[in-house]
Protein backbone atom coordinates (compact mmCIF):
# COMPACT_ATOMS: atom_id res chain seq x y z
CA UNK A 1 0.00 0.00 0.00
CA UNK A 2 0.66 3.77 -1.38
CA UNK A 3 1.56 6.15 1.82
CA UNK A 4 -1.60 7.96 3.65
CA UNK A 5 -2.40 11.45 2.21
CA UNK A 6 -3.06 13.91 5.12
CA UNK A 7 -4.93 17.32 3.87
CA UNK A 8 -5.40 20.05 6.15
CA UNK A 9 -8.47 22.32 4.81
CA UNK A 10 -10.25 25.14 5.72
CA UNK A 11 -13.48 26.88 4.67
CA UNK A 12 -14.85 30.05 5.43
CA UNK A 13 -17.09 30.89 2.61
CA UNK A 14 -19.66 32.86 4.69
CA UNK A 15 -20.50 32.25 8.56
CA UNK A 16 -18.70 28.95 9.63
CA UNK A 17 -15.27 28.90 10.32
CA UNK A 18 -14.06 25.01 9.76
CA UNK A 19 -10.54 23.27 9.52
CA UNK A 20 -10.41 19.45 9.39
CA UNK A 21 -7.87 17.03 8.51
CA UNK A 22 -9.27 14.47 5.84
CA UNK A 23 -6.80 10.67 4.96
CA UNK A 24 -7.09 9.94 1.39
CA UNK A 25 -10.06 11.56 0.76
CA UNK A 26 -12.26 9.78 3.21
CA UNK A 27 -11.63 9.33 6.12
CA UNK A 28 -12.30 12.02 8.44
CA UNK A 29 -9.60 12.86 11.23
CA UNK A 30 -11.10 15.94 12.37
CA UNK A 31 -14.18 18.21 11.10
CA UNK A 32 -14.44 21.42 13.62
CA UNK A 33 -16.95 23.68 12.77
CA UNK A 34 -17.13 27.12 14.83
CA UNK A 35 -20.44 29.25 13.51
CA UNK A 36 -21.52 32.24 13.67
CA UNK A 37 -25.36 31.84 13.87
CA UNK A 38 -26.12 33.57 16.79
CA UNK A 39 -23.71 36.70 16.06
CA UNK A 40 -26.06 37.32 12.88
CA UNK A 41 -29.48 35.79 13.89
CA UNK A 42 -30.06 39.13 15.54
CA UNK A 43 -29.47 41.16 11.75
CA UNK A 44 -31.61 38.17 10.33
CA UNK A 45 -28.93 37.47 7.91
CA UNK A 46 -25.32 37.28 7.66
CA UNK A 47 -23.49 40.84 7.66
CA UNK A 48 -20.31 40.05 5.69
CA UNK A 49 -17.91 42.34 7.62
CA UNK A 50 -19.23 40.53 10.88
CA UNK A 51 -18.55 37.27 9.16
CA UNK A 52 -15.14 38.40 8.06
CA UNK A 53 -14.03 39.80 11.50
CA UNK A 54 -15.62 36.34 13.54
CA UNK A 55 -13.58 34.49 10.99
CA UNK A 56 -10.09 36.25 11.79
CA UNK A 57 -10.91 35.40 15.42
CA UNK A 58 -11.66 32.48 15.22
CA UNK A 59 -9.71 30.86 12.22
CA UNK A 60 -6.05 30.36 14.54
CA UNK A 61 -8.06 27.74 17.45
CA UNK A 62 -10.61 26.33 14.72
CA UNK A 63 -7.54 24.53 13.34
CA UNK A 64 -5.50 23.94 16.23
CA UNK A 65 -8.53 22.17 17.29
CA UNK A 66 -8.72 20.53 13.95
CA UNK A 67 -4.59 19.50 14.14
CA UNK A 68 -5.09 18.15 17.84
CA UNK A 69 -8.13 15.74 17.15
CA UNK A 70 -6.64 14.33 14.44
CA UNK A 71 -3.51 13.41 15.98
CA UNK A 72 -1.39 14.44 12.90
CA UNK A 73 1.98 16.75 13.45
CA UNK A 74 2.51 19.61 10.92
CA UNK A 75 5.04 17.54 9.41
CA UNK A 76 2.77 15.18 8.80
CA UNK A 77 0.62 17.19 6.03
CA UNK A 78 0.70 16.69 2.49
CA UNK A 79 -1.50 19.43 1.32
CA UNK A 80 -3.60 22.36 2.77
CA UNK A 81 -7.02 23.05 0.80
CA UNK A 82 -8.99 26.25 0.71
CA UNK A 83 -12.22 27.09 -0.87
CA UNK A 84 -11.49 29.99 -2.85
CA UNK A 85 -15.13 30.67 -4.13
CA UNK A 86 -17.90 31.25 -4.61
CA UNK A 87 -18.86 33.19 -1.25
CA UNK A 88 -17.75 36.75 0.29
CA UNK A 89 -15.02 37.60 -0.48
CA UNK A 90 -13.79 38.99 2.76
CA UNK A 91 -14.81 35.96 4.53
CA UNK A 92 -12.83 33.39 1.59
CA UNK A 93 -9.82 36.42 1.67
CA UNK A 94 -9.18 34.93 5.53
CA UNK A 95 -9.25 31.36 4.91
CA UNK A 96 -7.31 32.08 1.83
CA UNK A 97 -4.35 33.99 3.41
CA UNK A 98 -3.93 31.64 6.08
CA UNK A 99 -4.22 28.78 3.88
CA UNK A 100 -1.25 30.30 1.67
CA UNK A 101 0.78 31.14 4.83
CA UNK A 102 0.66 27.59 5.79
CA UNK A 103 1.30 26.41 2.32
CA UNK A 104 4.03 28.47 2.30
CA UNK A 105 5.59 27.76 5.35
CA UNK A 106 5.61 23.94 5.51
CA UNK A 107 6.40 23.65 2.11
CA UNK A 108 3.35 21.64 0.78
CA UNK A 109 1.31 22.73 -2.04
CA UNK A 110 -1.72 24.60 -1.82
CA UNK A 111 -4.60 23.24 -3.65
CA UNK A 112 -7.56 25.37 -4.53
CA UNK A 113 -11.59 23.99 -4.10
CA UNK A 114 -14.45 25.06 -5.59
CA UNK A 115 -17.36 25.86 -2.81
CA UNK A 116 -19.94 24.11 -4.76
CA UNK A 117 -17.61 21.09 -5.78
CA UNK A 118 -16.60 20.58 -1.95
CA UNK A 119 -20.69 20.53 -1.01
CA UNK A 120 -20.97 17.03 -3.76
CA UNK A 121 -17.60 15.85 -1.91
CA UNK A 122 -19.20 15.40 1.34
CA UNK A 123 -21.15 12.11 -0.09
CA UNK A 124 -17.68 10.95 -0.99
CA UNK A 125 -17.11 10.80 2.99
CA UNK A 126 -20.54 9.35 3.82
CA UNK A 127 -20.51 6.61 1.24
CA UNK A 128 -17.08 5.38 0.80
CA UNK A 129 -18.61 2.80 -1.88
CA UNK A 130 -19.83 6.05 -3.89
CA UNK A 131 -17.99 6.40 -7.43
CA UNK A 132 -19.25 9.18 -10.58
CA UNK A 133 -21.26 9.24 -12.66
CA UNK A 134 -24.45 10.35 -10.99
CA UNK A 135 -26.45 13.58 -10.62
CA UNK A 136 -26.39 15.82 -7.65
CA UNK A 137 -28.37 18.52 -6.60
CA UNK A 138 -26.28 20.97 -5.00
CA UNK A 139 -28.81 23.04 -2.89
CA UNK A 140 -28.08 25.97 -0.27
CA UNK A 141 -28.60 29.15 0.89
CA UNK A 142 -26.55 30.47 -2.22
CA UNK A 143 -26.71 27.95 -4.94
CA UNK A 144 -29.23 25.69 -6.14
CA UNK A 145 -27.72 23.22 -9.19
CA UNK A 146 -28.27 20.16 -10.82
CA UNK A 147 -24.49 18.44 -11.72
CA UNK A 148 -23.63 15.75 -13.61
CA UNK A 149 -20.90 14.46 -12.12
CA UNK A 150 -18.76 12.98 -14.76
CA UNK A 151 -15.54 11.79 -13.03
CA UNK A 152 -13.52 13.29 -9.86
CA UNK A 153 -13.58 17.18 -10.92
CA UNK A 154 -15.50 17.15 -14.18
CA UNK A 155 -19.13 18.04 -14.44
CA UNK A 156 -21.55 19.68 -16.57
CA UNK A 157 -24.36 21.56 -15.30
CA UNK A 158 -27.86 20.40 -16.13
CA UNK A 159 -29.57 22.89 -14.30
CA UNK A 160 -28.86 26.30 -11.69
CA UNK A 161 -31.10 29.25 -10.36
CA UNK A 162 -32.56 31.78 -12.23
CA UNK A 163 -32.83 33.88 -9.24
CA UNK A 164 -33.25 33.17 -5.54
CA UNK A 165 -32.01 29.74 -4.54
CA UNK A 166 -33.65 27.86 -2.53
CA UNK A 167 -32.04 28.39 1.13
CA UNK A 168 -32.33 32.06 0.16
CA UNK A 169 -36.33 31.42 -0.32
CA UNK A 170 -36.39 29.51 2.63
CA UNK A 171 -34.93 32.30 5.03
CA UNK A 172 -36.51 35.25 3.49
CA UNK A 173 -40.40 33.64 4.15
CA UNK A 174 -39.06 32.12 7.44
CA UNK A 175 -37.93 35.85 8.52
CA UNK A 176 -41.40 37.44 6.94
CA UNK A 177 -43.70 34.69 9.18
CA UNK A 178 -41.30 35.93 12.13
CA UNK A 179 -39.28 32.18 12.69
CA UNK A 180 -35.84 34.34 12.62
CA UNK A 181 -33.00 33.09 11.27
CA UNK A 182 -31.45 30.04 9.83
CA UNK A 183 -34.52 29.39 7.89
CA UNK A 184 -34.31 26.42 6.54
CA UNK A 185 -34.26 23.91 9.48
CA UNK A 186 -37.06 27.08 11.27
CA UNK A 187 -39.80 26.30 8.41
CA UNK A 188 -38.72 22.46 8.64
CA UNK A 189 -39.63 22.18 12.11
CA UNK A 190 -42.73 24.45 12.04
CA UNK A 191 -43.96 22.20 9.04
CA UNK A 192 -44.18 19.44 10.97
CA UNK A 193 -47.29 20.92 12.85
CA UNK A 194 -48.77 21.95 9.46
CA UNK A 195 -50.67 21.03 6.45
CA UNK A 196 -48.49 20.89 3.08
CA UNK A 197 -51.77 21.13 0.54
CA UNK A 198 -53.36 23.99 3.38
CA UNK A 199 -52.52 27.10 0.45
CA UNK A 200 -52.09 25.86 -3.09
CA UNK A 201 -48.99 27.98 -3.79
CA UNK A 202 -47.11 28.15 -7.45
CA UNK A 203 -44.40 25.94 -8.67
CA UNK A 204 -42.34 27.05 -10.88
CA UNK A 205 -41.17 23.94 -13.29
CA UNK A 206 -40.35 26.81 -16.31
CA UNK A 207 -40.17 25.52 -19.70
CA UNK A 208 -40.54 22.39 -20.86
CA UNK A 209 -37.12 20.24 -20.60
CA UNK A 210 -35.40 23.19 -18.11
CA UNK A 211 -33.60 21.91 -15.26
CA UNK A 212 -33.50 25.29 -13.97
CA UNK A 213 -34.97 26.67 -10.65
CA UNK A 214 -36.79 29.71 -9.98
CA UNK A 215 -38.54 30.48 -6.54
CA UNK A 216 -38.82 34.23 -6.68
CA UNK A 217 -42.06 34.14 -8.10
CA UNK A 218 -43.33 31.46 -4.77
CA UNK A 219 -41.66 33.67 -2.14
CA UNK A 220 -43.66 36.86 -3.67
CA UNK A 221 -46.86 34.58 -3.68
CA UNK A 222 -46.14 33.75 0.16
CA UNK A 223 -45.63 37.48 0.41
CA UNK A 224 -49.03 38.42 -0.80
CA UNK A 225 -50.58 35.64 0.83
CA UNK A 226 -49.67 37.03 4.28
CA UNK A 227 -51.00 40.61 3.71
CA UNK A 228 -53.70 39.77 1.96
CA UNK A 229 -55.01 37.86 5.09
CA UNK A 230 -53.64 40.84 7.19
CA UNK A 231 -55.06 43.18 5.22
CA UNK A 232 -58.89 40.98 5.92
CA UNK A 233 -58.09 40.96 9.68
CA UNK A 234 -57.72 37.39 9.52
CA UNK A 235 -55.68 35.16 11.67
CA UNK A 236 -52.70 33.58 9.84
CA UNK A 237 -51.50 29.46 10.28
CA UNK A 238 -48.05 30.18 10.64
CA UNK A 239 -47.40 26.33 9.93
CA UNK A 240 -49.51 25.70 7.47
CA UNK A 241 -47.96 28.87 5.36
CA UNK A 242 -44.29 27.08 6.39
CA UNK A 243 -45.41 23.44 5.21
CA UNK A 244 -46.84 24.24 1.99
CA UNK A 245 -44.51 26.66 0.92
CA UNK A 246 -41.96 24.23 2.01
CA UNK A 247 -44.08 21.51 -0.15
CA UNK A 248 -43.92 23.51 -3.03
CA UNK A 249 -39.87 24.07 -3.02
CA UNK A 250 -39.68 20.65 -2.00
CA UNK A 251 -41.70 19.15 -5.00
CA UNK A 252 -39.68 21.47 -7.63
CA UNK A 253 -36.12 20.43 -6.30
CA UNK A 254 -37.17 16.60 -6.06
CA UNK A 255 -39.12 16.56 -9.30
CA UNK A 256 -36.30 18.41 -11.07
CA UNK A 257 -33.67 15.79 -9.65
CA UNK A 258 -35.26 13.01 -10.77
CA UNK A 259 -35.67 13.84 -14.00
CA UNK A 260 -32.26 14.59 -14.63
CA UNK A 261 -31.08 11.14 -13.42
CA UNK A 262 -33.40 9.42 -15.45
CA UNK A 263 -32.05 11.38 -18.42
CA UNK A 264 -28.74 10.50 -17.64
CA UNK A 265 -29.62 7.43 -16.80
CA UNK A 266 -27.93 7.98 -12.70
CA UNK A 267 -28.48 5.03 -10.61
CA UNK A 268 -28.46 7.50 -7.78
CA UNK A 269 -30.38 10.50 -7.11
CA UNK A 270 -27.28 12.55 -4.65
CA UNK A 271 -27.96 15.60 -2.55
CA UNK A 272 -26.06 18.20 -1.11
CA UNK A 273 -25.81 21.36 0.83
CA UNK A 274 -27.81 22.97 3.31
CA UNK A 275 -30.93 22.23 2.28
CA UNK A 276 -30.19 18.22 1.65
CA UNK A 277 -30.53 18.18 5.42
CA UNK A 278 -34.88 18.91 5.11
CA UNK A 279 -36.46 16.22 6.27
CA UNK A 280 -39.27 16.44 4.09
CA UNK A 281 -37.02 16.88 1.05
CA UNK A 282 -35.52 13.71 1.79
CA UNK A 283 -38.94 11.73 2.32
CA UNK A 284 -40.35 13.31 -0.59
CA UNK A 285 -37.84 12.33 -2.63
CA UNK A 286 -37.44 8.96 -1.16
CA UNK A 287 -41.16 8.34 -1.89
CA UNK A 288 -40.66 9.45 -5.58
CA UNK A 289 -37.24 7.35 -6.46
CA UNK A 290 -38.65 4.49 -5.15
CA UNK A 291 -41.23 4.88 -7.67
CA UNK A 292 -38.61 5.35 -10.23
CA UNK A 293 -36.08 2.52 -9.16
CA UNK A 294 -33.28 5.33 -8.12
CA UNK A 295 -31.46 5.15 -4.82
CA UNK A 296 -31.10 8.25 -3.04
CA UNK A 297 -28.27 9.59 -1.66
CA UNK A 298 -27.49 11.92 1.05
CA UNK A 299 -24.79 13.24 3.70
CA UNK A 300 -25.37 13.37 7.38
CA UNK A 301 -26.30 16.92 8.54
CA UNK A 302 -22.95 17.72 9.78
CA UNK A 303 -21.86 17.49 6.24
CA UNK A 304 -24.60 18.78 4.60
CA UNK A 305 -23.42 22.08 6.41
CA UNK A 306 -20.42 24.24 5.07
CA UNK A 307 -17.28 22.61 6.47
CA UNK A 308 -13.90 21.55 5.84
CA UNK A 309 -14.06 18.15 5.58
CA UNK A 310 -15.65 17.98 2.42
CA UNK A 311 -13.02 20.27 0.95
CA UNK A 312 -10.50 17.89 2.30
CA UNK A 313 -12.53 15.10 0.47
CA UNK A 314 -12.21 17.39 -2.67
CA UNK A 315 -8.87 18.51 -1.94
CA UNK A 316 -7.12 14.96 -2.77
CA UNK A 317 -8.32 13.69 -5.59
CA UNK A 318 -7.12 16.98 -7.15
CA UNK A 319 -3.85 16.22 -5.22
CA UNK A 320 -3.20 12.68 -6.31
CA UNK A 321 -3.67 14.14 -10.18
CA UNK A 322 -1.24 16.67 -9.36
CA UNK A 323 -3.87 19.35 -10.11
CA UNK A 324 -2.35 22.22 -7.16
CA UNK A 325 -2.54 26.09 -7.11
CA UNK A 326 -0.07 28.84 -7.05
CA UNK A 327 0.48 31.12 -4.32
CA UNK A 328 -1.32 33.77 -6.38
CA UNK A 329 -4.41 31.92 -5.79
CA UNK A 330 -7.33 34.72 -5.07
CA UNK A 331 -10.55 34.80 -3.86
CA UNK A 332 -13.41 34.40 -6.80
CA UNK A 333 -16.93 35.36 -4.92
CA UNK A 334 -18.69 34.32 -8.13
CA UNK A 335 -16.86 31.27 -8.85
CA UNK A 336 -18.69 28.91 -11.23
CA UNK A 337 -18.00 25.10 -11.78
CA UNK A 338 -18.35 22.92 -15.07
CA UNK A 339 -16.56 21.25 -17.68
Amino acid sequence: MGKDINILAIETSCDETSSAVVKNGRVVLSNIISSQINTHKKFGGVVPEVASRKHLENISGVIDSAMNQAKVEYKGLDAIAVTYGPGLVGALLIGLTTAKGLAYGLNIPLIGINHIEGHIFANFIQYKELEPPFVCLVASGGHSHIINVLDYGRYKIMGRTRDDAAGEAFDKVARTLGLGYPGGPLIDNVSKKGKADAIDFPRAYLEEGSYDFSFSGLKSSVLNYINSMKMKGTEINTADVAASFQESVVDVLSDKLIWAAIKEKSPYAVLAGGVAANSRLRELLAEKCGENNIKVLYPDPILCTDNAAMIGSAAYYKFIKGETSSLNLNAIPNLSLGL
